[in-house]
């Protein structure tokens, strides 16, 4: 991977103009897009197939009135009246026809209407209108125009009513839309001054900002194209736009901080800016697919306004990937040499040494005297660190979860004064009615047997008033609206909706009836049950991912269960503490939260799916370069070292991060809020108490028992190349064996071996350009050998060069210029003839040569005069390849292996690396 990634930032300095032109020309795109089929935000909460979205849906064809989206109006009489007195009766009844009249009303009903109960409060001080509005319109569509109307009539109902109050609100006004303001800025004011303080220069600091800046404003604008498509909420574009700025800028800089400190070594500016986008890049690549993977996952929760957050997200950090990989590299180009550090232009300039010059800095110096304080005694930092995070879980007991509603609106909100009013005038329960419905035609009696049911509804403890209990027009469906006497939120209000459902378990039973109920708590408690019943597997695949992806990263058991049990903790403790804030008040004017209110149910999954991949993010960062240090050989201080070396760029990342989450906080709607909180909270006590404290001292305290992992495993997992090993070893060999080589083969050590088979070892091989090399051993031998040097098979230790490229790092590159073929296929003449007729096949191996048909011997003869053409030819015995190559020049002897072993053996994992 990190060979691509350094083609590609190569390619991306050079052509920096043409980059920045198709980023420009993929926002024009997008943003013509978006004002072409650009759509609204959908905030509705429901769950397809939940029995509580059947009734609504249900309700929909038989009783379409009752499942249209509506307002209420509370008027209240003046002191000393009531609503019930003539002249205010009256005003009331002239106002109804007036609604009606509205362009976006269906219906208003009048709160003296002989059908329906409860709309005059006990000391009829007050009455409730219910304005219906027309079909397909709801809180997310509905306008502020319309609303505004709405408004307006409820001004004229109070100018005729003196003395009186009236005050709109209800469903159609509970919507918060999304929106941002200075203070969301802020949070990316502090990224340019902690980017200024970690890279030194403005230029450089910038460059991130610009990147995360074009990722968030391309994310947004996907986001809207889709709303036009399918229904998306409001809160994935704020969520989106949150993720793009944070990860945005921190990907960036992770490249562009190796890529001065690469500059502060006299490394030319190109080449640095391709290394850095290759190793660093390397280590953003595989973080970010670890987020992506992650956002993905919430789509196992099988709710779709949540999957669809998700995969919209993950868009959203595929896109600051991509131009971390692409965008930066053009900006550095742009650059040049104005970013290298002052004191090494200096000494360039002067022709002094640079390294001499180079002395810890303030960082350095911080960053080993804190690895210094807790490794010194690591178990005691363990215990310390695992009792404050579990303190800190403990309060995520009492997590309350809700769906948002008026109630959890700020006082003073239009809305809220109306919810409140309700509240106290009529009681809790008016602000979340339950609706039981159902099917009634095989009644003979169907108005009889809705007043039954609804008798017996009456009977359930919880139950405030039956409302209303009629059979539609056709009397085949029948509608009872039950007042619960608790509010919408009130976990009583939740244990009423069980027991209504039990009740109609039994009519169905008992009666045959089948009855269902919505309503908006028992569309929250059939989205709380469908998260709950995921938050189990949704745990098992992030902590099962992460596991699985540190083994393949780091080839060791025990980092990955150290990272994901230090997850399971900043996970608890994020919880706690949005907690304390949101549920207990804690601290809440700091947020800005005028009072406790519970938190959006789907925030446990939602904080963990984005908290699982950013704390991976650290933990590659820093765990890699600890690691690097161990394979390196340094055994007496790896973990400081690595600290050391990562510390730096991690604190900044994780600043940026905390920042820009944070400062979404303060302003951010009912929904977005404890989000932003709980992943600024979380990143933190990942970041700084689990990756940066806890992890050092689980690492010093295993020591070399923390890189485990048994020999059978290694063999069998893939390479993942993490932290650009890959190029690093390409580069390291770029003159090897010396500036002036030029073979066509060169090779040092090489070796291949199976679980139970060693093919050969320490072979060392130089093959001049144009000679030809002869290898005699066994088949399997041969065969291992031959795939090897034409890029197909990567072997199990050595260095290895063919035709200048480096094996197998540049493995796809030699196969366009090295053809391998099996001496026994009946076709070797046309595939030799064929090659000897592209100029850019320069190296042929032919296993089994000694098995070559005549016709295709006379094609290899044909390619023997080519000018330039190296060959390698394979038989059990050498001396009957004489005729083949009587100008032979090079001559290897395979040493047969310690246990025998056939040629079916290559189709063993680790030792395949490709195909013909």
């Amino acid at each position: 991977m990190s060979t691509w990634i350094y083609r590609l930032a190569h390619a991306s300095w050079r052509a920096r103009r043409r980059v920045v032109a198709i980023w420009l020309a993929i926002l024009v795109a997008l943003g013509g897009l978006a004002l072409a089929v650009g759509g609204s935000f959908n905030d509705e909460f429901d769950i397809p197939g939940a029995s509580s979205k059947v009734a609504l849906d249900g309700l929909r064809m038989t009783f379409p009135e009752a499942a249209l989206s509506s307002a209420n109006m509370v008027v209240l009489a003046p002191e000393g009246q009531k609503v019930t007195d003539p002249a205010i009766k009256q005003a009331i009844e002239d106002e109804l026809p007036k609604l009606k009249e509205l362009d976006w009303v269906e219906m208003a009903q009048s709160p003296f209407f002989e059908y329906v109960d409860g709309l005059i409060s006990d000391d009829e001080t007050a009455a409730l209108i219910n304005v219906r509005a027309k079909e397909g319109l709801g809180p997310s569509n509905l306008s502020d125009a319309q609303r505004e109307m709405l408004v307006e009539a409820g001004a004229d109902l109070q100018d005729a009513i003196p003395g009186g109050e009236v005050h709109v609100g209800g469903d159609l006004f509970s919507v918060s839309m999304p929106h941002l303001s200075a203070i969301e800025a802020i949070g990316v004011g502090i990224a340019i001054i902690v980017l200024l303080v970690v890279l030194g220069s403005l230029r450089a600091a910038l460059m991130p900002v610009i990147s995360a800046l074009v990722g968030a404003g391309a994310s947004v604008l996907v986001i809207v194209i889709a709303a036009g498509v399918i229904p998306i909420m409001s809160t994935t574009l704020l969520l989106a736009l949150m993720l793009a700025l944070a990860v945005g800028i921190d990907y960036s800089l992770f490249i562009v901080s190796r890529h001065r400190d690469q500059l502060a070594t006299g490394m030319d500016a190109e080449e640095s800016a391709a290394r850095a986008t290759a190793t660093a890049g390397s280590a953003v690549v595989v973080a970010g697919s670890t987020v992506i993977v992650a956002l993905v996952g919430l789509s196992v929760a099988g709710i779709p306004f949540l999957g669809i957050m998700g995969v919209f997200s993950a868009v959203a950090v595929a896109i600051e990937v991509a131009l971390a990989l692409t965008l930066l590299p053009a900006m550095l180009g742009f650059a040049g040499d104005r970013i290298r550090p002052k004191e090494a232009r200096l000494a360039m300039a002067e022709g002094r040494s640079i390294e001499q010059h180079a002395k810890p800095d303030a960082w350095t110096r911080a960053s080993r005297w804190w690895v210094r304080v807790i490794t010194k005694v690591p178990l005691l930092t363990i215990l310390a660190v695992i009792a404050m995070l579990g303190a800190l879980a403990l309060p995520a007991t009492q997590l309350k979860l809700a769906l948002p509603n008026s109630g959890q609106n700020p006082p003073g909100a239009p809305d809220r004064i109306t919810f409140d009013l309700i509240t106290e005038r009529f009681g809790a329960g008016y602000n979340g009615p339950l609706v039981i419905t159902g099917p009634i035609v095989e009644s003979n009696d169907p108005m009889g047997l809705v007043t039954e049911l609804a008798g017996e509804v009456e009977q359930v403890p919880g139950v405030k008033l039956v409302a209303m209990a009629v059979p539609n027009p056709n009397a085949d469906t029948g509608l009872i609206q039950v007042i619960p006497t608790t509010g919408p939120d009130d976990p009583a209000t939740n244990q009423l909706v069980h027991d209504l459902r039990a009740l109609t378990d039994t009519w169905r039973a008992e009666r045959g009836v089948d009855m269902a109920i919505t309503g908006y708590t028992a569309m929250a408690l059939d989205v709380s049950a469908q998260l709950a019943g995921a938050l189990l597997p949704f745990s098992l695949f992030v902590v099962g991912l992460s596991l699985v992806l540190l083994t393949v990263v780091f080839r060791s058991l025990v980092v990955p269960v150290k990272a994901a049990l230090g997850y399971l903790l900043s996970v608890g403790a994020a919880f706690g503490i949005t907690t304390l804030v949101f549920n207990l008040g804690w601290f809440k004017e700091v947020i800005n939260l005028p009072e406790a209110i519970p938190v959006i149910s789907f925030l446990p999954i939602i904080l963990m799916g984005i908290l699982f991949g950013l704390a991976m993010d650290y933990e590659i960062f820093l765990t890699s370069r600890m690691r690097e240090e161990y394979v390196h050989g340094n055994r007496t201080n790896p973990t400081e070292e690595g600290f050391v070396h990562s510390a730096k760029v991690v604190v900044a990342a994780a600043i940026i991060m905390v920042s820009v989450f944070a400062f979404f906080v303060p302003a951010g709607s009912g929904v977005i809020k404890p989000i932003a909180l709980g992943l600024a909270v979380g990143v933190a006590i990942d970041a700084f108490l689990v990756r940066m404290t806890l992890g050092p001292a689980v690492m010093k305290m295993l020591r070399s028992g923390a890189w485990w992992l048994p020999a059978w495993l290694d063999r069998r997992l893939p390479a993942l190349d993490a932290e650009g090993e890959a190029i690093t070893h390409q580069l390291s060999l770029a003159e090897w064996p010396h500036p002036d080589a030029d073979h066509a083969v060169y090779g040092e050590g090489l070796a291949a071996a199976t679980e139970r088979t060693t093919l050969f070892s320490d072979v060392d091989l130089a093959l001049p350009r144009g000679g030809t090399l002869v290898l005699e051993g066994g088949a399997a031998s041969r065969r291992a050998l031959t795939l090897a040097l034409t890029g197909r098979l990567a072997l199990t230790s050595g260095e290895l060069k063919v035709l200048g490229l480096v094996l197998p790092q540049q493995a796809g590159s030699l196969r366009r210029h090295a053809l391998w073929l099996d001496g026994s296929d009946p076709d070797a003449a046309r595939i030799l003839a064929r090659a000897s007729a592209h100029d850019d096949v320069t190296l042929v191996a032919v296993d089994d040569a000694d098995r070559l048909p005549a016709d295709a011997r006379g094609a290899l003869a044909e390619l023997t005069s080519h000018e330039g053409m190296s060959l390698v030819l394979a038989a059990s015995d050498a001396d009957v390849l004489a005729a083949l190559v009587p100008a032979q020049r090079v001559r290897a002897d395979l040493a047969a292996p310690a246990v025998p072993a056939d040629a079916a053996e290559l189709t063993d994992p680790a030792l395949t690396g490709g195909t013909r």
